[in-house]
């Protein structure tokens, strides 16, 4: 697996790794966030519809493990990430994950959907983000100031490696997601580096 590779999955020795990029300097030791993260999540899970912050980051087929490759930890929808971000082709999402006996437990089950107002996008849990053998200790599964962390695939097949990297850093950022939301929630389809990234791109 790449090192500095995003999320995705390996079979290491018989213990389930994945690995998910995080900003310099991040903070990779468990905390007392993580406690609020799993209440929040917990409480969210247990709604029709709950709305609530996230921390939104996204990763490309040129930064997944293995690098170039579309590969997924929890295939529900899709075999590969990948989606439309309609509500019946959600676009796959990353979630933290912990690993215990060599079992990798996610922090939010395979299939949950998500709704992103900032993208207009429907998203699932398909994959796992957090690297090496403990990724409880990572950002992903601690979050970030206190909000859970979610990845979502932004594509980039179809664009250079540079292009999909700054399509993910024009996301990431804090934004308003709903879980188990309705499935009639304006959409703007396409995969992110195809819409999302070009609207903010104009509007910048």
């Amino acid at each position: 697996m790449a090192l500095k590779s995003r999320t995705g999955f390996a079979l290491l020795g018989g213990i389930l790794l994945a690995a998910c990029g995080t900003p310099s300097g991040t903070a990779l030791s468990e905390n007392a966030s993580a406690v609020r993260l799993s209440t929040t999540l917990t409480a969210a899970k247990q709604q029709p519809a709950q709305r609530f912050t996230a921390y939104i980051t996204g990763y490309s087929y040129w930064d997944n493990t293995p690098v170039g490759t579309a590969q997924i930890a929890l295939p529900v929808v899709h075999d590969e990430a990948g989606g439309q971000g309609t509500y019946d082709d959600p676009i796959t999402l990353a979630v933290g994950h912990s690993i215990s006996g060599g079992r990798s437990t996610p922090d939010v089950p395979a299939g949950t959907r998500f709704y992103i107002e900032r993208l207009q996008k429907y998203a699932i849990v398909e994959d796992v983000c957090g690297d090496g053998a403990r990724p409880q200790n990572g950002p992903c599964h601690t979050g970030h100031d206190g909000h859970p962390w979610f990845d979502i695939y932004v594509g980039g097949e179809k664009v250079t490696a540079e292009t999909a990297a700054a399509c993910a850093r024009s996301i990431t950022d804090l934004q308003p997601v709903i879980i188990n939301p309705a499935p009639n929630l304006p959409v703007s389809a396409g995969t992110v580096t195809e819409s999302s990234c070009k609207a903010i791109a104009q509007l910048n």
